[in-house]
């Protein structure tokens, strides 16, 4: 596989685990933490896009280093999901 595929399947997956990690971590805003004027409801009060960027990091690399190793050994190959070839 040549590096320019490895590179785009791995910004696939790297944004595919950004919104996986999105939701982690979020705590509810302690009472001393005054929202913002014009900050929803629902937003959270401290907000770590580097945190945020290292753990979907984290998570890209071994997704997709899961995928290449499956693509280089073929553990997994499309037909094991053909459900409607007899066999």
């Amino acid at each position: 596989m040549k590096f320019t595929s490895v590179l785009a399947i791995y910004v696939l997956f790297w944004t595919l685990s950004l919104f996986l990690v999105l939701p982690f971590r979020l705590r509810d805003g302690k009472p001393e933490d005054a929202p913002v004027p014009g900050q929803a409801d629902g937003a959270p009060p401290n907000f770590s896009m580097k945190r945020t960027a290292f753990w979907t990091t984290i998570v890209a690399t071994t997704l997709c280093a899961a995928y290449y190793v499956n693509y280089v050994n073929a553990w997994v190959r499309p037909e094991f999901f053909d459900l409607f070839t007899p066999r």
